[in-house]
């Protein structure tokens, strides 16, 4: 995965900050087809170039036909990375999202992931229960509008940011601009 070898080659530390994509969505969901409709966009091809993308990654993905409420997702992210092995939260969820396409906005759904994910269910109802990361994602959402986030997944490091599914070279090219003290192109 492209972060993992940037970590390797730059020792870099990487930091989740949270991102409201669609959080108007309600807990059932909202067709991707409601989601493109007026907006001039071809889901068939939205689709094909993602699926382009994470191919050329070695990323399994799936063609999904809604998008989900990730706030609940969110939280129990935020809980899992201050935990022994927490990253594997955040692999399972991709998987259950982007390639099962399952319902990341169901608590039930939710604590099943988890439990893949060899975390303790028990805690994490907990989290969803007292929202107790709620205040954790309020102030990640702050920062992502400040840092002018507007998609995901959007890199940013010394104050330049890299939206998008970028090749590895691009995010390569990014890093090495920042260590040598160059302004690096962003978008």
């Amino acid at each position: 995965m492209r972060i993992e070898k940037l970590k390797r080659k730059f020792e870099i530390d990487v930091k989740w900050v949270y991102f409201p994509l669609h959080p108007d969505t309600p807990l059932e969901g909202r067709s991707m087809a409601d989601i493109y409709a007026g907006r001039g966009i071809d889901p068939q091809a939205m689709y094909d170039r993602m699926k382009g993308l994470m191919d050329a990654e070695g990323l399994p993905y799936g063609k999904r036909t809604h998008s989900y409420n990730s706030r609940l997702a969110q939280e129990l992210g935020k809980w899992a990375d201050a935990l022994e092995g927490g990253h594997r939260l955040h692999d399972a969820l991709y998987s259950a999202y982007f390639v099962d396409t399952r319902n990341i906005g169901d608590p039930e759904v939710l604590l099943e992931i988890v439990g893949s994910a060899g975390l303790s269910v028990d805690e994490a109802r907990q989290v969803i229960e007292s929202r107790s990361f709620s205040d954790r994602i309020d102030a990640d959402w702050e920062k992502a509008r400040a840092y002018g986030v507007t998609g995901v997944p959007t890199f940013v490091a010394g104050g330049y940011g890299v939206v998008g599914a970028q090749p590895y070279e691009v995010l390569e090219q990014f890093i090495e601009k920042l260590i040598a003290g160059a302004t690096p192109e962003t978008g």
